[in-house]
């Protein structure tokens, strides 16, 4: 029998042109695709600010792992993309925030840029139902 398959959308206006969903859940597995400060209207929240922007991402990250059935305890690995990297310290104090007791495997690289020159961060992950 294969598992079914739940497609969860978020709020970025870039899925429907891309072709992505912001998390897919298949069986006990959850992945959220990157993940911006993407505000419910689209629009990105805290403009030059890579703390706020981090909140905000992993707040939409939060929304669609509870749409799958999963919570940030379930999560298993975080990946990291910022435009300046001399911003880890404020991007993993955020994510220290949420992820201080869970602890999942995480990466933090620097990009040249992300889709919206307003970006500063974009994060991922990876959770497995218990």
């Amino acid at each position: 029998m294969t598992a079914q398959r739940l497609n969860i959308a978020g709020n970025s206006p870039w899925e429907a042109i891309v072709g992505y969903s912001r998390a897919v859940k298949i069986g006990n597995i959850v992945a959220v695709a990157g993940t911006t400060a993407t505000k419910e209207d689209g629009s990105i929240a805290h403009p030059g600010d890579p703390y706020g922007q981090t909140i905000q991402a992993l707040q939409n990250i939060e929304k669609a792992l509870t749409a799958a059935g999963a919570k940030l305890s379930d999560v298993i690995r975080t990946r990291i993309f910022v435009t300046d990297i001399k911003h880890w310290q404020e991007v993993g104090r955020a994510h220290g925030e949420f992820f201080a007791t869970i602890r999942p495997a995480a990466t933090m690289v620097e990009v040249k840029a992300l889709i919206d020159p307003l970006m500063l961060v974009e994060i991922e992950v990876d959770a497995v139902l218990s």
